[in-house]
């Protein structure tokens, strides 16, 4: 069974030419039944990024901390 988050940007964080800021946030869902969406390495965040902003998560050097997760189901 799937969980869905929506994942915000904590604060605007400045890395390696890339911005993240909290106006960016996305709603991804897993593919397994999780409390976490950084399970797996943050697969479904990063492509999620990368598809809706653009936005590179890894060359922003971004981990969970970074983020709020809010779980919509």
């Amino acid at each position: 069974m799937s969980k869905v988050f929506k994942v915000t940007p904590k604060r605007i964080k400045k890395t390696n030419g890339t911005v993240l800021t909290p106006e960016i946030s996305v709603t991804v869902t897993t593919l397994q039944h999780t409390s976490d969406p950084f399970y797996n390495g943050a697969k479904e965040i990063k492509e999620a990024y990368m598809r809706i902003y653009v936005f590179d998560y890894q060359k922003a050097c971004c981990n969970k901390n970074d983020f709020e997760i809010r779980k919509l189901d």
